[in-house]
């Protein structure tokens, strides 16, 4: 359950953290809107095609069917006894991930292959963990892509949105035009794990310190830590740090290591001598699929058509190839 990142600094709502530690107002709650499945449409442009594959444990560089890339992206990605249609969402998100990346960038251009099986430039990938499951949900989805007026969607997802969803803008600093298929949606997380739901996070000051000057924030001290804005969602967008230094809330995020600070969406952050204690909700960026909330969507009888309208609005699904 990996997510990619992209920074800029938005310009959105303000609220501020006293150095002493206090809680957070909570963002606007939007109402879930009557789940909409997503339309779908036949828009085939020829046979399944081949993909060519950077093995990132090997070196090594192949030539793969489309679909059996998918499969190995799918058990990489999700657990592989969820329900067949969460897993379907996964295969089409990661299918609309791959398609957009091949025709907007060429793939991987840097290893001269269309996908790489290194998360960090691309998308996990296990084969091993492919079972019947996970053949059964890429082969219901075959060819199926999510566009938006005819063109591949940024197919984001994350592990737990923490109950609501973000805006491309707060959860990954997008740095172009908020996507229209895009918003603020209330999520069913409640599935997640315990250490998902609800989490703390302790930090001492001098792992911030160094964290904040790798980033090119050098400060002598960290006398105090504010959350000057937030985003439609409640989640943290600007830290101001000292009264002075501003830093993003994704950058600040992944200064501090994206597995342990999980995600933006705190409660509240407050300081113990010479540590800083977040306390959050939710693990990832938080912009569009939540993984557990279309795991509890699907066990109440949602199809992938029905999770991915919840998630994207206005989008389409597209079959691209038999």
């Amino acid at each position: 359950m990996k997510q990619r990142v992209h920074w800029v600094l938005p310009v959105l709502l303000g609220v501020v953290l006293i150095a002493g530690g206090c809680s957070l107002f909570k963002g606007p709650q939007q109402k879930p809107a009557p789940s909409q499945p997503a339309p779908q449409r036949q828009a085939v442009q020829g046979n399944e095609p081949d993909i060519s594959v950077y093995m990132h444990e090997t070196g090594e560089k192949k030539t793969m069917k489309m679909e059996d890339y998918i499969a190995g992206v799918v058990a990489g990605e999700m657990k592989n006894d969820w329900p067949i249609e969460a897993l379907a969402t996964q295969a089409i998100l990661a299918r609309t991930f791959t398609v957009q990346a091949i025709e907007t960038k060429g793939g991987v251009p840097s290893r001269g292959t269309q996908a790489s099986t290194d998360v960090k430039e691309f998308q996990a990938y296990n084969a091993k963990e492919v079972n019947d499951n996970v053949k059964k949900a890429v082969e219901m989805t075959r060819g199926m892509i999510i566009t938006y007026q005819g063109k591949p969607i940024n197919s984001w997802f994350h592990s737990s949105a923490g109950g609501i969803t973000a805006t491309a803008k707060e959860g990954l600093d997008y740095k172009e035009a908020e996507p229209p298929y895009i918003q603020s949606v209330q999520s069913p997380d409640d599935l997640a794990p315990a250490d998902i739901k609800n989490w703390t996070a302790t930090f001492s000051k001098k792992e911030i310190m160094d964290a904040l000057a790798k980033q090119g924030h050098k400060v002598n001290s960290l006398d105090s830590l504010e959350i000057s804005q937030k985003g439609p969602s409640g989640r943290a967008t600007v830290f101001l740090i000292n009264k002075t230094v501003q830093v993003s809330g994704p950058e600040f995020r992944i200064g501090l290591g994206v597995s342990k600070l999980k995600s933006l969406l705190l409660d509240k952050v407050e300081f113990n001598g010479d540590n800083v204690i977040f306390t959050g909700k939710g693990y990832g960026h938080g912009v569009g699929v939540s993984q557990w909330g279309a795991n509890k969507m699907a066990q109440e009888g949602k199809t992938a058509a029905d999770i991915i309208g919840y998630y994207f609005k206005g989008v389409t699904i597209e079959k691209r190839w038999q």
